[in-house]
């Protein structure tokens, strides 16, 4: 037990209204998805030691220490470092459940092995090396990713049923190809390895789609962003890219984690996904809600004309991803997500919405001239 002026975090989780008075540990307390985590768990009451590359960062943990203030529970940070082994026992001691959900996620990165691959991989391997000598320590979820599932949106229809589910794996990606959906691949791998060496910790994994919402950062730098800042300045006013995307709301996925970790039923993977939809699809939500005035694409560039030309304009776009992924329908089964965490989906077009006006109050959004 902890010291007796611990607050006591009461979580109603579903049906069943859990007691934990146990610190958790986040890494990548600072990410996307990690802060609205962050946000939830303090929110009841608990106390999270958060992981972060530098605690003198005031800038980077600003928002987290925001959240902090009016909550019922409490952020202390730790320095730990995903390639450096034994980096984070200090913050892990003492906690019930960790939350591993640093990994990067960008579309500026130029070395796959340093900017994806070893972050991953070797980072999966230090957090649960740490977890193994950390006797407090009952359960690790996982942010894992559907790009561990599949690899390029033409495997889809090779499945059965042309539908992803828990049982697939992403067998497509390579270091060189989809160098992202490769390191998300190895890594949850590795942790099923791991986890399956031991008894005393229970592994429970998450598998989002393409996260979308506001961030609670003012700095976001996820490459969901990325994405949607095209659509927002007017990059993509002349046509769409034909890409279709699953799409689900960041805070159901920060739900998710909550419940992966205290819910009884959460087990082995769960695909966290709302709805299917296109770039265009996302434009006219926006277009939608905030009007006509925006720099908003009004159709779908042609998939030829992409190929033609986009490996020229942007050296991310291959020929072989641009034929693999752009004109192919992304389809997936969440039911696992509701049936064991209880999921409910958010409506996706209020999150796009809430998205949208964040790029407009920081200036990202461009009026048509």
């Amino acid at each position: 037990m902890k010291p007796s002026n611990r607050i006591l975090a009461w979580i109603l989780v579903g049906s069943v209204r859990c007691v934990y008075d146990e610190d958790v540990m986040v890494t990548g307390a600072t990410g996307f998805i990690a802060s609205w985590l962050v946000k939830k768990l303090i929110d009841n009451g608990i106390t999270v030691h958060a992981a972060v590359r530098n605690t003198d960062d005031s800038i980077k943990l600003a928002h987290l220490k925001n959240l902090e203030n009016g909550s019922s529970g409490k952020i202390i940070f730790f320095k730990s470092d995903l390639l450096e082994d034994g980096s984070y026992l200090k913050a892990m001691d003492g906690c019930s459940i960790v939350f591993h959900t640093a990994s990067p996620f960008n579309f500026s990165v130029t070395d796959n092995k340093k900017g994806f691959i070893d972050p991953a991989f070797i980072g999966t391997q230090n957090v649960l090396k740490s977890v193994n000598n950390t006797e407090s320590v009952k359960r690790v979820v996982l942010t894992s990713s559907c790009a561990a599932i599949y690899g390029d949106a033409a495997d889809i229809a090779m499945y059965p049923g042309q539908v992803m589910t828990e049982e697939m794996w992403n067998t497509s990606s390579t270091e060189t190809h989809n160098a992202y959906s490769y390191s998300k691949t190895i890594a949850e791998k590795e942790a099923w390895d791991i986890s399956k060496k031991q008894t005393r910790w229970k592994l429970v994994v998450v598998n989002p789609c393409f996260v979308l919402g506001p961030s609670i950062s003012k700095n976001p730098t996820s490459g969901t962003f990325e994405l949607i800042s095209q659509l927002a300045d007017g990059s993509m006013k002349s046509g769409a890219a034909p890409f279709e995307i699953g799409a689900v709301d960041v805070k159901d996925v920060a739900e998710a984690h909550l419940k992966a970790a205290y819910l009884e039923s959460a087990n082995g993977r769960n695909i966290l996904y709302n709805k299917s939809l296109s770039i265009l699809d996302i434009a006219n939500i926006i277009k939608d809600k905030f009007g006509d005035e925006w720099s908003l694409p009004k159709k779908s560039a042609p998939k030829w004309l992409i190929w033609l030309i986009g490996p020229f304009v942007d050296k991310s776009l291959s020929r072989k991803m641009i034929s693999n992924n752009f004109g192919h329908p992304w389809r997936a089964d969440n039911s696992k997500s509701k049936k064991d965490l209880g999921i409910e989906y958010t409506p996706i077009e209020s999150c796009i919405e809430d998205m949208f006006q964040q790029m407009i109050d920081k200036g990202i959004a461009k009026k048509r001239k």
